[in-house]
């Protein structure tokens, strides 16, 4: 049962002129008049003492808006999911909730955060009030990124409509959970472009492979090409490798962490699943990883005293500094355009397709897959965190196989 209060002028004092006083302000079913707008007062019990105790919220235009946000704050309140109102922006909270959350995220990732936040977050939504954003307010962001929110207005991928999301997902889950300023997130209902999962492009064929590492065998950071490419490890996690983690008697390397540039600074961190992960070596790279580590004794020896190594990295400069992520990066693209165009001499036959560094993880994956690798060996081979991450990734390669599953079946059986 709810109980009105109403404040009644007061009566005239005897001996005085008969002139009522100023009445106050009536409260009227929860709902009040102050000035120019309308509050309203809900009980809400607290958590720690069980007390029922007033709240007043005020600043609505009209009685009806008092009115209708009084209800919504009944049941919340019913159910134990009231909140204070709270002033902060959007802005202001994503730059209290990134500083809270940089000792647990990678120095990487928070950069990537960071950027994300700046470029695509606060120029939009970042003065609107945290508690006032609704799922239409987040859906309305993600068209205006995808119709123009890139540089110099250019349209925004699906992909990094998808980054957009999964941090504004994690900074409004922390809001209600951690920092209990909102009671449900509207990210979580906000509807996002639609797109179709991305597959990795097309790849070399092992024969091109073998071509792109031939060209390489004369450069002096031909080792990194072939460890990454015979082990499918990431570019931040073989320029990290120390000679430590390799074990050549026992044909291993074990994968400890990953390396990086941020802001001109090299940055050291774990893997990109956060867990350390063994890669087999074949007789092959094992060759590999011995010449790499006569070589670099012999740099050392020639750069004597100038010698620049403070650690055991197996990947390093002629002085023993480790290697920057952007120069074998770059020597990709270089080699593959030198070996298609060459300066002198004839063009080859067959020119090498534009591929990435990156593809070179993709060739190994792809290969082990198509020759019947297990899905769940490739997985923990790569580092994914779940073997539904190759799954996703490599779907067109589980169907290229998949093509063939009953007529090996059949072999199988003899028929």
């Amino acid at each position: 049962m709810t109980t009105t209060l109403v404040a009644t002028p007061e009566e005239p004092e005897p001996g005085t002129t008969g002139k009522k006083r100023k009445s106050k302000p009536q409260l009227r079913d929860g709902v009040m008049k102050r000035g120019n707008t309308w509050s309203y007062v809900v009980r809400v019990k607290d958590p720690e003492t069980g007390e029922s105790k007033p709240k007043w919220v005020g600043g609505f235009e009209t009685e009806d808006d008092a009115k209708a946000a009084r209800d919504e704050a009944r049941v919340k309140a019913r159910r134990g999911e009231y909140v204070d109102r709270n002033a902060i922006t959007v802005g202001d909270y994503l730059d209290e909730w990134i500083e809270g959350h940089a000792v647990e995220i990678k120095p990487k990732t928070l950069k990537d955060y960071r950027d994300i936040i700046t470029r695509y977050v606060k120029p939009h939504i970042g003065r609107q009030k945290l508690q006032a954003v609704r799922p239409a307010t987040i859906t309305k962001l993600y068209r205006d990124l995808m119709a123009g929110g890139g540089k110099n207005g250019r349209k925004l991928s699906a992909r990094t409509i998808d980054y957009v999301h999964a941090v504004l997902r994690k900074a409004f889950r922390d809001a209600v959970e951690v920092d209990q300023i909102l009671s449900s997130s509207p990210v979580e209902r906000a509807k996002r472009p639609r797109r179709e999962v991305e597959e990795p492009g097309t790849v070399w064929t092992t024969d091109q492979l073998k071509t792109f590492l031939q060209i390489m065998s004369s450069h002096r950071l031909s080792a990194f090409f072939h460890v990454a490419a015979y082990t499918g490890a990431r570019r931040g996690e073989l320029l990290n490798l120390r000679w430590s983690d390799v074990d050549l008697n026992g044909k291993q390397i074990t994968i400890t962490g990953s390396a990086a540039f941020i802001d001109g600074e090299r940055i050291e961190g774990t893997t990109k699943s956060g867990r350390k992960r063994i890669v087999s070596l074949d007789d092959g790279t094992v060759r590999v990883l011995k010449a790499q580590r006569s070589k670099q004794a012999a740099d050392k020896l020639v750069a004597g005293q100038e010698w620049r190594g403070t650690d055991d990295h197996v990947f390093t400069t002629g002085w023993g500094e480790p290697i920057h992520p952007d120069t074998v990066s770059s020597l990709t693209a270089t080699m593959i355009r030198r070996y298609n165009d060459p300066a002198k001499g004839p063009k080859p036959n067959k020119p090498l397709p534009h591929a990435r560094l990156h593809d070179l993880r993709h060739i190994h994956a792809t290969t082990l897959l198509l020759a019947g690798v297990p899905v769940h060996v490739v997985a923990a081979r790569l580092g994914h965190a779940d073997p539904s991450i190759t799954l996703r990734v490599y779907a067109h390669v589980i169907r290229a196989a998949e093509a063939s599953a009953a007529d090996v079946f059949a072999n199988a059986i003899g028929e």
